[in-house]
C-alpha cells in the first residue's frame, strides 16, 4: 500500500473487502436516491423548493446571535431552563450536574447527533449511570460498541444476521434472525427501559425563535416517550438548528425527510414547547434545553466551512458519495461522516481528525448537487484540505497532479518522443514509486500540434458574416490531448455562422480546488476572468467542451473570486452543446440532424455535467443524428474523480476501479456499439473498465454534418 496515510489506506483496503458492509450499504445508498428521486418528482419546483430553503438558512445564520437569545427567552417564558454550552465538555457537566440533583439512575434517550458529537453517554457510564439508546439503529450501534455509520440510518450496514446475534448476546434469549423475532425483543426490553428512565435526552430538528418551540422528527415514536414518561427532559441543539419562526420551522421538516429517505414527512413530528403536561403536578416536570456552539462560532466565521451551519442532517450527500458508499462512515469520518462530515469535523473536532479521511473526497461535486440547501460541500472540503496542506504540506503526488497544465505543455513540445517514454514499463515503474502515478492506468496521449497552435496557424475567414460570436474556453485536454475536439468544436460554430475567438487562458484550476491549494486556483481563476471579461461586455457568449471548466466558470469561480467580472462571466458561459441546440432550433446547424449515423451509443453524464443540464442537450441532438442513445448510470461517479484515479495504490487507482466496477457492469450489460461522454477523465475511466471506444459527443455531430456514414462503424471495430 502506498500513501502518506497508511492508517487511511488500512482501512479502505478493509472497507473494500468487506462484501458483506458494502452490500448492505450499497442497497441502502441506492434506495435512498431513487426514494429521494420519487419524492421530488412530486413537487412542482423542486429548484424553488431548495432555494426558498436556503434563503432561509442563510438569512437565519447571519441573524444567529439575535435569534439565540430570542429562542432563550420565548423557551424560559414557557418554563424550560436554557443552557449555553460553549464545547461538549460544559454540556456533559451540565447533564452530570443535573442526574445528580434529581437522583438520577437511568438515562434514557432518542436519537441525536449532538450527543454522539459530544461524545456524551461515556462519561455519564463512568459516573455509574445506565444510559440506554432508544432508536433502533442507535441501539444496534450501541450494542457493537461503534459509532453511526451514517447520520441517518446508524446501523444500515448491519445485516439481519449480524442485529439478531448483538440482541441474542445482550438478551441471552435466542433471537431469529428475522424482523419479527427482532422487533419483538426490541420491544420487550425496551418498554422496562421506559419505564425506569429517570432523565430523557432527546436531540432536536429545529428551534423555532418566535415561540421557543423545539421540533423532534422520528419514524419510531420513541422520542415521545423519552421525552414525556421521565421527569426530567433534556434537549440537545446545535445553536444552528433555531430558525426565526414556525413558517420556516415547516420548510424543514419537509426537507429533513424528503432528502434522507423520500418521505413527505416523518411519522412522528413533534412539537415541544415548554415543560410536558403529562403528570397533574407539572412542578416536577423539568426541562433544560442545551445550545451548543462546540466550534460553530467559529465555523461561522470562515468564509466557506461557514456554510456547513446550513446543513439540516438529512443525510443525502452521503448516499450520493461515490467513495462513501464503498468505504462506509467508519472510514470516512471521524464522528459526523461523509462528505458534511468533512468540515464539521474540521471545525468542532479539530482538523487532525478531518485531515483523516478528507483526502476520500475525489471532487466530483454531486454532494452539492444533492443536497436541499445547496450548500456547497466541495469547496468547503477544499478549504479543509488548504488547512491541512497549510499546516503538513501536500503529498508529493498531489503536487504533481496540479502541475498538469505545466506537465502537458512540455509533453506536447516533446511529443512523440513523450508518448514513446510514458508508454515504457519501465518508466511507469518509476513513476508509480517516485512519484505516486499508478502503472496500470493509461496515460493520454500528447500532441505536438495542440489546437492553440493549429488555431493560431490557421486562415481566420473575417469577410464572413456572423450572427452570433463565442469565446471558446478549450482547458487542457482538448489544448493538449485531444486537439480534434477543439477543431470539430470550431468547425460547427463557423459553419453555423458564429465567429470563434481564442482568447489568452489558463486551465480552469480544478486540480488546484481537489488538492487544497485555493491559492493557485484563485490565480487561475483570476486570469481566465481577466480575459473573458471583456469579451463577454461586447456581447460574447462564452463556451466550453469539458463540462468541468464550464463548472468552474459559472459554479466556482464566482465564490473563489466574489467579484462583479466573476458573476458576469458565470452568467455568460454555457455548454457548448447547449449552445449548439441552440443554434439547431433556429436551424442553423447546418446538416446536424440528418440521420447519417447508426448504432446503439452509451451516454456517461459527468458528475460536474449534472450541475449543469445533466446532457439533456446532448441527447437530443445525438438522437438527431441517427444515434440510438441510451443513458447507463448508477447515480453517482465514474470513480475517476478527475486525477484521483491516476494515483496509485488504495487512496486512488484501486479505490477508483472499485466506484466504476457498477457502472463498467452496466455499460456491458446493456451492450451497447459504443460509449459518449463529453468528460475527458470520464473517457479514460470508462474505456478501460469496458473495454469500448468512448467519444466526446461533438465529434458525432461533426461527423453527421460532414456525412461521414463510417464514423460510427470505425468506433464498433475498435
Amino acid at each position: 500500500m502506498t500513501s502518506d496515510n497508511p492508517s487511511l489506506t488500512n482501512k479502505i483496503y478493509l472497507g473494500i473487502h468487506n462484501s458483506v458492509q458494502r452490500t448492505a450499504l450499497g442497497l441502502a445508498m441506492r434506495r435512498g436516491r431513487d426514494a429521494r428521486m420519487l419524492a421530488l418528482s412530486k413537487i412542482s419546483d423542486p429548484e424553488e423548493f431548495k432555494r426558498k430553503a436556503r434563503k432561509m438558512k442563510e438569512s437565519a445564520i447571519n441573524d444567529l446571535d439575535n435569534l439565540i437569545q430570542e429562542f432563550s427567552k420565548n423557551a424560559s417564558n414557557r418554563g424550560a431552563r436554557v443552557f449555553f454550552a460553549k464545547d461538549g465538555e460544559e454540556a456533559i457537566q451540565y447533564i452530570l450536574r443535573l442526574a445528580e440533583r434529581t437522583g438520577a439512575k437511568t438515562i434514557i434517550k432518542s436519537k441525536s447527533l449532538t450527543s454522539e458529537e459530544i461524545e456524551m453517554n461515556k462519561p455519564l457510564e463512568q459516573k455509574g449511570y445506565e444510559v440506554v439508546e432508544t432508536d433502533l439503529g442507535e441501539r444496534i450501534i450501541q450494542l457493537a460498541n461503534e459509532k453511526p455509520i451514517h447520520l441517518v440510518f446508524p446501523a444500515v450496514h448491519k445485516t439481519v444476521q449480524q442485529v439478531a446475534e448483538l440482541f441474542t448476546q445482550e438478551t441471552h434469549e435466542t433471537v431469529s434472525p428475522d424482523l419479527e423475532s427482532i422487533m419483538s425483543i426490541v420491544r420487550k426490553t425496551l418498554r422496562q427501559v421506559f419505564l425506569r428512565g429517570d432523565i430523557g435526552v432527546s436531540g432536536v430538528n429545529v428551534g423555532v425563535a418566535e415561540t421557543g418551540t423545539i421540533i423532534i422528527e422520528t419514524n419510531e415514536g420513541n422520542a415521545r416517550l423519552v421525552t414525556s414518561l421521565p421527569n426530567v427532559h433534556v434537549a440537545i441543539m446545535g445553536m444552528e438548528k433555531i430558525v426565526p419562526t414556525l413558517g420556516d420551522a415547516i420548510q424543514l421538516i419537509q426537507a429533513h425527510p424528503m432528502s434522507a429517505a423520500g418521505q413527505r414527512l416523518t411519522t412522528y413530528v413533534s412539537f415541544v414547547s415548554g415543560k410536558c403536561p403529562i403528570t397533574a403536578d407539572k412542578s416536577t416536570r423539568e426541562l433544560h434545553i442545551i445550545i451548543l456552539d462546540n466550534g460553530r462560532s467559529r465555523m461561522r466565521r470562515d468564509e466557506f466551512l461557514h456554510e456547513a451551519l446550513y446543513c439540516i442532517r438529512c443525510g443525502a450527500c452521503m448516499n450520493i458519495c461515490p467513495t462513501y458508499e464503498v468505504v462506509g462512515g467508519h472510514t470516512f469520518g471521524y464522528i459526523y461522516p461523509g462528505p458534511i462530515g468533512i468540515p464539521l469535523t474540521a471545525s468542532i473536532h479539530g482538523l487532525d481528525h478531518a485531515a483523516e479521511f478528507a483526502p476520500l473526497c475525489i471532487s466530483c461535486g454531486l454532494c452539492k448537487e444533492m443536497c436541499p440547501i445547496d450548500i456547497d460541500i466541495p469547496l468547503m472540503i477544499a478549504r479543509v484540505k488548504e488547512l491541512e496542506s497549510n499546516e503538513h504540506g501536500q503529498t508529493f503526488v498531489n503536487k504533481a497532479l496540479m502541475q498538469f497544465e505545466s506537465i502537458s505543455t512540455l509533453a506536447s513540445a516533446t511529443a512523440p518522443v513523450s508518448n514513446w517514454i510514458l508508454e515504457r514499463s519501465i518508466v511507469r515503474t518509476v513513476m508509480e514509486k517516485a512519484v505516486g502515478i499508478e502503472r496500470r492506468r493509461r496515460l493520454p496521449k500528447f500532441y505536438r500540434q495542440t489546437f492553440e497552435k493549429w488555431w493560431n496557424r490557421r486562415p481566420h475567414n473575417v469577410s464572413r458574416l456572423h450572427h452570433d460570436r463565442v469565446a471558446y474556453f478549450v482547458d487542457s485536454f482538448a489544448n493538449y490531448n485531444d486537439p480534434e475536439l477543439g477543431m470539430a468544436a470550431v468547425y460547427l460554430l463557423e459553419e453555423s455562422g458564429v465567429e470563434v475567438v481564442l482568447p489568452p487562458q489558463k486551465g480552469s484550476g480544478m486540480p488546484y480546488i481537489s488538492y487544497g491549494d485555493l491559492t493557485k486556483a484563485r490565480g487561475q481563476a483570476q486570469y481566465n476572468i481577466k480575459s473573458l471579461v471583456e469579451l463577454v461586455k461586447e456581447g460574447f457568449k462564452v463556451v466550453a467542451t469539458e463540462p468541468t471548466a464550464t463548472y468552474c466558470l459559472r459554479e466556482v469561480y464566482p465564490k473563489l473570486l466574489k467579484t462583479d467580472d466573476s458573476r458576469l462571466v458565470a452568467e455568460h458561459t454555457t455548454e457548448l452543446m447547449v449552445y449548439l441546440r441552440g443554434l439547431f432550433q433556429t436551424g442553423r446547424l447546418g446538416d446536424a440532424n440528418r440521420n447519417t449515423l447508426s448504432g446503439r451509443g452509451g451516454f456517461h453524464i459527468s458528475c460536474h455535467q449534472r450541475a449543469l443540464s445533466s446532457g439533456q442537450a446532448t441527447i437530443e441532438l445525438l438522437k438527431m443524428t441517427g444515434i440510438q442513445v441510451q443513458v447507463i448510470e448508477t447515480g453517482t461517479c465514474c470513480g475517476m474523480g478527475g486525477t484521483f484515479g491516476l494515483k496509485t495504490g488504495e487512496l486512488g487507482y484501486d479505490l477508483s476501479v472499485e466506484v466504476g466496477k457498477p457502472l463498467f457492469d452496466l455499460f456491458k450489460k446493456n451492450g451497447v456499439d459504443f460509449g459518449i461522454t463529453e468528460s475527458s477523465v470520464c473517457k479514460i475511466q470508462l474505456e478501460e473498465g469496458t473495454g469500448l471506444q468512448f467519444v466526446h459527443p461533438v465529434k458525432f455531430l461533426k461527423a453527421a454534418q460532414t456525412g461521414d456514414r463510417e464514423f460510427t462503424q470505425k468506433l464498433r471495430k475498435l
